[in-house]
């Protein structure tokens, strides 16, 4: 029985009660954040931790959490599920009101959900060993404040699905203009002549924090050249290799786009480089 995290207190999953008049339920009036964890170790805590705080002051909800409440909790939580290689799942929403009513409430105090689920070992930069990824693309649909990591996540749960029902991995989207925005769930890079190159960040785009991390470790331990701009389609049907990064996948290797192999179906070595970094540095920015 795994042990969930609410308002202060450990305890049984099914234990875990929260009020029909919360705003997270109501609403999605809350914010999120995801948190790899290795054997007990954390892979970006401290900057996913700025991002939640960052997400909590753009939406005003109050709260009185700090960084190290927060790593107490998402240890103890680690401890009491195993300490095996686990997500935790830290959700805040605004609270529980009296009444259903569009504006911030006043006086309520924030709802903190927290629990753990099983993630896949560490990704290698063993080609033969990686998982690879199959992409479709749609226009991005979703709302202007992709930036702010939202628990209101339909528009990324439909384009999600567009490409499960497709039998892919995931959706890549374009903006009005036909420029890469990200993935439904993840960032996404492309490689052209050995240069690396992902969309530069604005509100259409959430600030991954696997993209942070490849992105310093890449300038810092490498000479591949990176750029941070904007990217058309075109870029993206003629790439040489695409990449989609997410707390969980780290850097994934996609191989096949609308039904059409990339590389030759098969993993790129600029990835290899990429990957095999980031498993060597992934525990630096704790």
């Amino acid at each position: 029985m795994s042990i969930v995290y609410l308002n202060g207190e450990y305890m049984p999953a099914h234990e875990a009660k929260i009020s029909p008049m919360d705003r997270g339920f109501l609403f999605g009036d809350g914010i999120y954040e995801v948190v790899p964890s290795y054997g007990g170790q954390f892979v970006g805590f401290e900057p996913h931790m700025t991002r939640m705080f960052d997400g909590l002051a753009a939406i005003e909800i109050q709260h009185e959490f700090s960084l190290e409440y927060f790593r107490d909790v998402c240890q103890t939580l680690c401890e009491k599920n195993g300490n095996g290689n686990l997500g935790i799942y830290i959700h805040i929403s605004r609270g529980t009101d009296v009444k259903r009513h569009h504006a911030y409430p006043k006086d309520v105090r924030p709802t903190l959900f927290a629990y753990t689920f099983d993630i896949p070992a560490a990704p290698s930069a063993d080609i033969e060993k990686a998982k690879t990824y199959k992409v479709n693309t749609h226009q991005d649909l979703r709302w202007q404040r992709c930036n702010i990591k939202s628990t209101a996540l339909l528009g990324n749960v439909m384009h999600y699905q567009h490409g499960h029902a497709a039998g892919c991995d995931e959706t890549l989207l374009f903006n009005a203009d036909n420029q890469l925005t990200e993935a439904s769930s993840c960032n996404a890079f492309i490689v052209k002549d050995g240069v690396v190159l992902t969309p530069n960040l604005d509100s259409q785009k959430l600030p991954g924090i696997t993209r942070l991390i490849l992105l310093d470790i890449l300038k810092k331990y490498s000479d591949i050249k990176v750029e941070e701009r904007i990217i058309t389609r075109a870029e993206v049907d003629n790439a040489d290799e695409i990449w989609i990064t997410s707390s969980t996948k780290q850097v994934g290797a996609v191989v096949e786009l609308d039904g059409k192999p990339v590389n030759g179906g098969k993993i790129g070595p600029v990835w290899q480089q990429a990957q095999s970094l980031f498993s060597t540095h992934q525990f630096d920015y704790n």
